[in-house]
């Protein structure tokens, strides 16, 4: 079984060859940028799995990665990285990624995850995968419980309160109260002011793209 790990980060390159050495029947090769392991799987085929750092030299995201699949008319291609998001997960693995590792794997469960992606099955941590998604935090979401955020999120979309409450499971009366009370936390006097609050602080984007432009 021979792997190819992509880093530019000596230390992990090294620590991963380390542990690898000590596994029976892998073979470890490495490169510090996607264009050297590329050269080096031309001239050292066939490996059966390429373990490509998201965030090196020459990726260009999740380009890079294609690049690779497509590579000497193709090649088993993982991610692994430390900062990359559960969507950029998601986006690896629906195009034909043969895994997603997360740099913070204890390094056994690295190299367990490693022989099993080499062997031709597909991994992902499902405590990664399945981990919620934190709304972004700043100075305004700090002042809002989360029934206000919600709330407000209605507003930027440019719905009715009675359409907020549906949305929410809750009463309209209660509704009009929790948007009385984020007014006066976020100073806002009126429904737009309070959306326009909100794209000043980063939220919503994509809502409030579709209002204001």
């Amino acid at each position: 079984m021979r792997v190819l790990i992509a880093d530019d980060h000596d230390l992990l390159r090294d620590t991963l060859v380390m542990f690898l050495a000590g596994q029976d029947n892998i073979e470890a090769q490495t490169a510090a940028d996607l264009d050297a392991a590329l050269d080096k799987v031309s001239a050292e085929a066939p490996f059966d799995l390429l373990l490509l750092d998201y965030n090196m030299p020459g990726m260009n995201g999740l380009a890079g990665m294609m690049r690779a699949m497509a590579h000497e008319g193709g090649q088993r291609v993982a991610l692994m990285s430390g900062q990359a998001t559960r969507d950029i997960a998601e986006q690896a693995l629906d195009a034909g990624a043969a895994g997603f590792v997360p740099k913070t794997l204890p390094a056994q469960s690295m190299v367990n995850a490693i022989r099993f992606m080499a062997m031709g099955e597909q991994y992902a941590p499902i405590d990664f995968m399945t981990a919620p998604v934190e709304e972004p935090k700043n100075a305004l979401t700090e002042k809002l419980s989360p029934r206000e955020y919600q709330v407000l999120r209605g507003l930027t979309e440019g719905k009715s309160n009675k359409e907020i409450a549906r949305d929410l499971g809750i009463q309209e009366p209660t509704v009009k109260l929790h948007v009385k009370t984020l007014y006066r936390k976020i100073d806002a006097s009126n429904r737009t002011q309070a959306a326009l609050i909100a794209r000043e602080a980063g939220l919503f984007a994509d809502s409030l793209s579709d209002r204001y432009g």
